[in-house]
């Protein structure tokens, strides 16, 4: 049974180096690459910098979202996320995470607002798994994003 599913993102190789490639994702142009250490040309993030990345951006929206619906006195909110292979560890890879939160919130908010920042659905992704399909293709054709993230970022946040 063949399922249309959108595809969010279009990475391409540059031919410049080994590791660079040009990814179109949100009709924004970005280069993703390794470091010059490990043999790219440091031209740009990395894949796992850009995960790291897609953390601190969901953690600080299902924040954002969840002060907003509860009326509390946030005036910004700064996430910091970053991830490192553990040779010998199950699982291998630690991702962390430092969230500041500025405003005027008492010690139970502020503990409230760090258990939803686990409610973050690239949270939930990351700890919980993912699967992954594979085909070839001929072509890739560029899609819409999917709206399904600021779904989950509503559910996330919902008192239920």
């Amino acid at each position: 049974m063949t399922t249309e599913r959108a595809l969010d993102a279009i990475a391409r190789d540059t031919g410049a180096g080994k590791f660079q490639v040009a990814v179109q994702v949100a009709g924004v142009a970005l280069v993703l690459d390794e470091p010059a250490s490990v043999g790219g040309l440091g031209s740009g993030p990395t894949p796992y910098q850009m995960l790291a990345s897609a953390l601190a951006a969901c953690t600080t929206m299902t924040l954002r979202v969840y002060a907003v619906q509860k009326g509390w006195p946030v005036t910004g909110i700064r996430t910091l996320a970053g991830h490192q292979r553990q040779v010998g560890m199950v699982p291998a890879d630690l991702f962390t995470r430092r969230i500041e939160i500025e405003g005027d919130l008492d010690p139970d908010q502020r503990a409230r607002m760090l258990e939803i920042a686990d409610r973050c659905p690239v949270h939930r992704t990351l700890t919980g798994g993912a699967r992954v399909e594979t085909e070839l293709a001929d072509a890739i054709a560029p899609t819409e994003p999917a709206a399904a993230h600021a779904a989950d970022l509503e559910h996330a946040v919902r008192d239920d």
